[in-house]
């Protein structure tokens, strides 16, 4: 059955894993794409397998978002592109090692890709979901971002951004039909421990899901209208109570006079 057509999705870091496959789940859904990552073959071959499977358009566009003018040209799409209604914040890399057995420079190429790029696409994709009357925003974290203790501190860091980032846009945009979710997956089988250096192998069984499961979960979480979907939680109750003991914080944060356990005698 063919599904009804739901504008465009731009998915980034779409090459492989949890991108390549928020890409076939949302084709066929009935989105048109925009596919975005560095690997053009990659991306090729992934359009040619989706439009054959679900005969949705399939666009590739090869960009590194470290760089500055590849960065820039998936902005000016989103600007520019009024068919697109979806924006797939998915593009990132990880990091396992500690801080004194770090690279600093990776790190900042860290904060580039899963901080800035993940802002400026935001960014620029924003106003035209708001002249156009709506639009979604899906921005991958992970749970590092409220347990930053499991893996390299910047990496969580740099999620922590995520969710935050993203609690702020859902609060600024409440009033224009616009909706964001966060996903916090777990240990998810992709080639990103490779690449963060500690192969998914070496990780307990128990703690891995895969990532089919993991953007079916984000993605059943959307439709229900979640925020924040952590696919592993099977507890819905425990995220509720630590969103509700942040609110019980917030009156508290800011008061004229320091609390009494600070002050001096």
């Amino acid at each position: 059955m063919t599904q009804e057509y739901k504008g465009t999705a731009l998915v980034t870091g779409a090459s492989s894993g949890i991108g390549a496959i928020y890409a076939h789940r949302l084709a066929k859904q009935g989105y048109d794409l925009i596919i975005v990552a560095r690997n053009g073959e990659r991306l090729k071959a992934l359009a040619s397998r989706l439009t054959d499977e679900t005969g949705r358009t399939v666009e590739t566009v090869a960009a590194d978002l470290g760089d500055k003018a590849d960065l820039a040209r998936i902005e000016g799409m989103l600007k520019e592109d009024r068919s697109i209604t979806l924006l797939v914040n998915n593009a990132g890399v990880g990091g396992t090692a500690p801080l004194l057995a770090a690279d600093v420079d990776k790190m900042q190429e860290m904060i580039e890709l899963n901080v800035t790029a993940l802002m400026r696409l935001t960014y620029a994709a924003v106003p035209g979901f708001v002249t156009r009357g709506g639009g979604t925003i899906i921005n991958i974290a992970s749970i590092v971002a409220i347990a930053p203790e499991l893996l390299n501190g910047v990496y969580g860091g740099t999620k922590a951004f995520v969710l935050a980032f993203s609690q702020s846009l859902k609060h600024e945009l409440a009033e224009k039909n616009i909706r964001i979710q966060a996903v916090l997956p777990g240990a998810t089988a992709t080639e990103f421990w490779d690449i963060a250096g500690t192969p998914v192998e070496h990780l307990p069984n128990e703690i891995v899901m895969s990532a089919e499961n993991m953007v079916d979960a984000s993605l059943a979480g959307l439709e229900q209208g979640e925020f924040a979907t952590i696919p592993s939680l099977e507890d819905a109750g425990q995220l509720a109570a630590y969103e509700q003991a942040r609110q019980a914080l917030m009156p508290n944060l800011s008061r004229t006079a320091p609390a009494k356990r600070y002050k001096i005698a």
